[in-house]
């Protein structure tokens, strides 16, 4: 009777350890969204979990249809660890307009899950308050099961580890627990698209890269420019 109890029990453990990774899983299915940083060393093209943490996609994809990640940088670039963002309060060389500013501003509660951190995950930088992430967020450059938990992991990369390879190379230097490129690694602008739209708005979509470019160059001209 009793070793009839214990292979019950473990059968439940079993298929509940199973249902939980399968539902782990599932929770990482990327929407179809997909956002470009376009920096000095290439691309970046990455897509959100938005059932994974919902509030955090929400934020950083209102940031960057703002705009609010033009002219921003990586400032850390820790091999085989992560390719750190800068804050865009700190981090970008051209001035906030009100609504990047008051987008900027905000804070997320902190989406902790199961997935997992390793090479291509995107996971929100945030203080010793879990509820403390902004814009500051990390592209992981390794496996880091440390991390496993504590940070919320919001999308993947898609495209462009040819550039993350590239950063890996770069020169950097050390100040405290930080690995920092001893160059600027510039986000010159950025833009956005959604995998389901068809080719006529995969040319506007075009279209929006250029623009970016261009207006890009006029927030160059607008510092240069500025008292």
């Amino acid at each position: 009777m009793a070793s009839s109890i214990y292979r019950g029990f473990f059968l439940f453990v079993f298929l509940f350890s199973f249902d939980t990774a399968i539902s782990s899983s599932h929770e990482a299915e990327l929407g179809s969204a997909r956002v470009v940083f376009q920096t000095n060393y290439g691309d970046i093209e990455f897509g959100f979990f938005p059932n994974v943490a919902p509030k955090t996609v929400e934020h950083i994809f209102k940031l960057v249809r703002l705009g609010g990640y033009n002219t921003n940088h990586f400032f850390r670039i820790d091999k085989g660890f992560v390719a750190q963002v800068a804050d865009v309060m700190g981090g970008r060389t051209a001035p906030l307009n009100l609504e990047q500013r008051l987008e900027a501003e905000k804070t997320v509660v902190g989406e902790f899950s199961n997935v997992k951190h390793v090479r291509g995950i995107l996971s929100m930088g945030r203080y010793s308050d879990p509820d403390s992430a902004a814009s500051s967020f990390s592209i992981l450059l390794g496996d880091a099961p440390h991390l496993d938990g504590q940070y919320a992991i919001f999308g993947k990369v898609t495209k462009g580890d040819e550039t993350l390879k590239k950063l890996e190379q770069l020169p950097t230097r050390t100040e405290g627990i930080f690995v920092m490129p001893t160059e600027r690694i510039t986000i010159h602008s950025t833009y956005h698209y959604d995998t389901k739209v068809d080719s006529c708005e995969r040319e506007k979509d075009i279209l929006r890269r250029r623009l970016s470019e261009s207006a890009r160059e006029i927030e160059k001209w607008r510092i240069n420019c500025l008292p």
